[in-house]
């Protein structure tokens, strides 16, 4: 058997398979909520290379990126270099504290889709979560709506 080509940098998918098999347990429980389009029919991933990072989720088809963080995460500008490098690339990042998924995960479901849904439309920095916006661009309005520019 040949070797499989793929167009992810070597040792991408085997790094991505160790970080789902090390979940937190908030990770786990949100998942439990994500997968199989049980969150209002949106699809996610876990642990989505994105350049160099690793997106604990991700909704490919709305660009938006979940990451729960723990306490070591407060104020960390390594975070914010990255939410920015996620930006860029078009996606918008969601961030909640671990601790805030297992106390009220139907909260934080609630905050994801109106992410999703577009009710968050810029950035929000509250005490209990992070959005980071990135707005669409003029030719992703029209690939949703199936037009060519």
């Amino acid at each position: 058997m040949g070797k499989s080509r793929s167009r992810r940098k070597p040792g991408t998918t085997e790094r991505a398979r160790t970080l789902r098999w090390v979940e937190n347990s908030a990770e786990g429980l949100l998942w439990q909520d994500l997968k199989g389009r049980r969150l209002a029919g949106h699809q996610f991933v876990r642990q989505h290379p994105i350049g160099s990072y690793f997106a604990d989720f991700c909704c490919r088809k709305k660009k938006l990126v979940i990451e729960l963080d723990g306490s070591q995460h407060a104020d960390s500008s390594y975070d914010r270099r990255r939410d920015e490098f996620m930006r860029a690339k078009g996606y918008s990042v969601l961030r909640f504290w671990s601790h805030d998924v297992l106390k009220g995960r139907t909260s934080v479901c609630e905050t994801i889709l109106a992410a999703l849904d577009g009710r968050l439309a810029g950035d929000v920095a509250a005490f209990d979560f992070r959005f980071v916006y990135s707005r669409p661009s003029p030719t992703s309005f029209a690939a949703l709506a199936g037009e060519s520019i």
